[in-house]
Formats: C-alpha cells, sequence, structure tokens
C-alpha cells in the first residue's frame, strides 16, 4: 500500500459515503466516490502518480510473486478521453483527471473545521472537498491491477449540483414575514391570503337505521268452482188429477 496522498481540492462525484453499495451486480458492497481533478493541479497529479508507482512496486515483490502485469488497470482516467466502456465521459469531467476512489470500511466525514459531518445531504454530487487516498496492488480472480482506497473526506464549499439538479434559492428572493397581527411594511410584497386548515372533526357514529322489514305479499290462488247449491227436483204433477205426484207414477 502507498502512502496516503490529499488532494487538496476536487469536484465530487457519485458520493457513496454513508451507506455501502455495490458497483456492480453481485459485487461487495462499498463506500466510495468519484472524485474530478482540474488537470492544472499538476502538484496533485503528480502525487497520484508517484503513490500509483510506490503501489506497483510493492505488488511486484509482493501481490504479484515478482510477475507484475505489463499494463495494470488503474482508476484515474483523462476526463477528456472515454470511460473503460467506451463512451465519452460527461460534460463535467472536461478538463479534468477522474479518481474514483473506495473502501470497505466507513470513510471519516469531515466538514471545513474537520468536525464529523451527519446529515449526509450536506455532502452531494457537486460540491468541492479535500479526499485523502493511497493506492494498492491487487490480484482477485484472476484481475490484476492498482486500486485506490478512500480514507476520508473533508467537505470545503458549495457548488452547482451535478445530475440536474437546480438551486432553487438562486431564482428566490428573501421575503420579509411581518409579525403575527401586524401589517406588512410598506414595500413588502403582499401575501398571498391562506385560509386556516379546518379544524379537526372527530368521525361521527352513524345513526342507528333498522332493517327495513319485508312484508309478506299474498299468494295468487288458483280458480276453483263452487259446487251448485243443493236444488230439489222438481215437483211431477199427474196429469190425469192435476195433483203432485206423490211417490212413483205407474206408466211414467
Amino acid at each position: 500500500m502507498s502512502e496516503p496522498v490529499v488532494i487538496t481540492k476536487a469536484r465530487i462525484s457519485y458520493p457513496n459515503l454513508f451507506t455501502p453499495k455495490p458497483a456492480f451486480a453481485g459485487g461487495d458492497p462499498k463506500y466510495s466516490l468519484t472524485a474530478l481533478i482540474p488537470k492544472s493541479a499538476a502538484d496533485t497529479k503528480a502525487r497520484l502518480d508517484a503513490a500509483a508507482n510506490q503501489a506497483y512496486q510493492e505488488g511486484t515483490n509482493g501481490t504479484w510473486n515478482g510477475n507484475p502485469p505489463p499494463n495494470p488497470s488503474l482508476t484515474l482516467y483523462d476526463g477528456d478521453g472515454y470511460t473503460p466502456k467506451g463512451e465519452a465521459w460527461g460534460d463535467e469531467c472536461k478538463g479534468h483527471w477522474v479518481l474514483r476512489a473506495s473502501s470497505m470500511n466507513p470513510p471519516q466525514v469531515l466538514d471545513a473545521t474537520c468536525k464529523p459531518i451527519t446529515n449526509q445531504t450536506d455532502v452531494y454530487a457537486g460540491c468541492y472537498a479535500s479526499v485523502l487516498v493511497h493506492f494498492y496492488a491487487y490480484n482477485t480472480a484472476g484481475n490484476r491491477g492498482i486500486g485506490c482506497g478512500l480514507d476520508g473526506i473533508q467537505k470545503l464549499t458549495d457548488g452547482e449540483p451535478l445530475g440536474g439538479k437546480v438551486d432553487a434559492k438562486k431564482y428566490f428572493t428573501p421575503q420579509a414575514q411581518p409579525a403575527f397581527g401586524q401589517p406588512p411594511q410598506p414595500g413588502a410584497t403582499p401575501q398571498a391570503y391562506q385560509p386556516a386548515p379546518p379544524a379537526f372533526q372527530p368521525p361521527q357514529a352513524p345513526t342507528y337505521q333498522p332493517a327495513p322489514q319485508a312484508y309478506p305479499q299474498p299468494q295468487p290462488q288458483s280458480y276453483q268452482p263452487q259446487a251448485p247449491a243443493y236444488q230439489p227436483a222438481p215437483t211431477q204433477i199427474d196429469p190425469i188429477t192435476g195433483r203432485p205426484v206423490v211417490g212413483p207414477v205407474m206408466g211414467m
């Protein structure tokens, strides 16, 4: 492992300093960031190159057992060139060296007074910081190269956020707020009326409503003819006597 190197001022990109995350699917979760180092910082670039060469020499005698790779991979790239995938770097990388650093252990995250930063939103893509790194040789699953370890970061100043985030404070003017019950001062921008939120109303218990009762419906009845009332047989008249016949009539 090389001696630690302090990057005195770099623009931070892709900060992942409080919760480890894998760099790729199936990879080990790590803390990481990308440091954008201006090419005008020639002294910083020289110290990074010297630390990488030191790690290479130590890896030759140790990690690589005397058989170093002829062109070891190094996570320090030219921002005016292309990524390892052959794509052009983003506009924010132009005119910079791009250094990727990571660690299995949480790095120290400090403010300008060297006090720990606990609010994770204070360190974002686009702010400026000093970064403490070191280089080391690795030989993992047939991949051999020089890695960059992340030891700590000291935020220096805020900057234009990267990733399309807009700083709304640049576009709004602070407005003075009058004390409660006091009229606004002359020249103050009138505030739009904001109705007070309604007081909380507890939900009302529903009034009991008895279920409607079904009334029996008359069932249609089929027509039943009534048996005729009893009718006595007609009285027979004797044609000879003209009187009612009582009993059987002979010959009739």
